[in-house]
């Protein structure tokens, strides 16, 4: 969440980032922040008051019970009795302004880099580059849901039967490839430097609220009411909650984690063929990378996270294009987010596969993660993260572009890992 004091000491850059984001009534929202700041501040200051001259007071009954002055050090002490009820309904409101500031800022996004392009929707976002050839396809091209049922690698069927509409199961040379693309995303982060997690999959509402999927996400993401806990949407939120509460040394940045983890989002469903098959499920899954780094070197993350991904997609023999999303269509959270889009020849669309993104101090400030620099002071880290890669998307892109009339190939760098190079 946003910092008060950046509120404050930046009240017309932070208005003209939200209104980049097309957040409505944003110059009345951070006036009321302001407002509860004010009466926090207040009621506190008058509570130290009273706290002061109670401990004062406290003192002098204390002289004055030595010095034999016991009836003026009782009427001294009827003034401490009305002290206490005093600061007890101070700190009453200290609390309450507290609580309802947090609740404020928890509804405000984060504020858009200056590169970020101002827009409403998907429409506005930037094209930064484009990367390799467009298939062309035989006559009798099918898309990734008839070559599926075509050579029985994924059955949706029994995943209604077992569960609901989009939970899909993976079967013979389907699950193999699934165990593949995990696999190797999984290397390809090691050998890029990034430390492997297994993390829970389920995480409980202070979690989410680090991250920043609550409360703004709570509708989209599956609840365990009995336990009040959530089912990841992303592999983000429990890695990046490792550090919650933590005061990392400057020499241990940047932090780099990487973990893969079933996904499950309850938003998967709206009608037309941009949703069918692989397109959007209620459970996928997802290699993740993220970073804890110094303030000064977070973008310079967040390019190499760019690149790292697009690496992937070039030894995947997938066409792709990076943009930059504007204004309207970024995550709450995100400072600056590049999707990774790869083009789908069946379809003859493209399709986002990964979202690269620097949070800055946003998730950092509700995390509490902070780091110690050289001068033993303490400050909020930046946070980044990034699909490498979240897997039905790029299935489909791999069995719509490598089809063939007697069957689909397979990329050269998945052939060690799935002991088959044709389906």
């Amino acid at each position: 969440m946003l910092l008060v004091n950046q509120i404050r000491e930046n009240f017309d850059a932070v208005l003209a980032g939200l209104q980049k984001r097309n957040f409505p009534d944003a110059t009345a929202v951070l006036e009321q922040v302001i407002a509860l700041d004010d009466q926090r501040k207040s009621s506190q200051t008058q509570r130290d008051q009273l706290q002061a001259e109670s401990n004062s007071i406290s003192k002098q009954i204390g002289v004055l019970m030595k010095n034999g002055q016991r009836e003026e050090a009782e009427r001294v002490k009827s003034r401490t009795a009305e002290l206490k009820t005093e600061i007890k309904a101070l700190e009453d409101s200290t609390t309450q302004a507290e609580e309802d500031l947090k609740a404020l800022l928890y509804t405000i996004p984060n504020i858009p880099h200056l590169s970020v392009p101002a827009g409403k929707s998907a429409d506005d976002n930037e094209v930064v580059l484009e990367n390799g050839a467009i298939p062309t396809l035989h006559e009798d091209k099918l898309p990734h849901w008839e070559l599926i049922k075509k050579y029985d690698i994924i059955d949706f069927d029994l995943g209604v039967k077992i569960t609901g509409a989009g939970f899909p199961v993976y079967k013979g040379k389907g699950a193999r490839l699934q165990r593949a693309l995990i696999n190797f995303f999984l290397d390809e982060a090691l050998k890029a430097g990034f430390v492997e997690v297994q993390p829970p999959i389920l995480v409980n509402e202070d979690s989410g609220y680090g991250t920043g999927q609550l409360p703004d996400k709570e509708g989209q993401m599956y609840h365990a009411t009995a336990d009040n806990l959530y089912l990841i949407p992303t592999a983000e939120v429990p890695i990046t909650n490792l550090y919650r509460d933590v005061i990392l040394s400057e020499e241990e940045l940047p932090v780099k984690n990487v973990g893969y983890t079933p996904c499950f989002r309850r938003e998967a469903g709206s009608w037309g063929a941009h949703v069918r098959g692989l397109n959007r499920l209620h459970q996928f899954d997802k290699v993740e990378i993220v970073q804890i780094t110094h303030p000064d070197k977070s973008y310079e993350a967040l390019e190499q996270m760019s690149s790292y991904v697009q690496g992937l997609l070039q030894k995947l023999e997938l066409p792709y294009r990076v943009l930059r999303l504007c204004g309207g269509d970024m995550g709450f959270t995100s400072a600056l987010t590049y999707d990774m889009e790869v083009y789908s020849a069946a379809q003859e669309r493209w399709l986002e596969v990964s979202s690269v993104s620097n949070f800055e101090t946003y998730q950092s400030n509700r995390l509490k993660l902070r780091f110690r620099g050289e001068d033993r002071k303490t400050q909020l880290a930046h946070s980044l993260n990034g699909s490498a890669l979240a897997l039905p998307r790029i299935v489909a892109a791999i069995l719509e572009n490598n089809q063939e009339a007697d069957g689909i190939r397979m990329p050269e760098v998945l052939h060690g890992y799935l002991g088959f190079d044709r389906i």
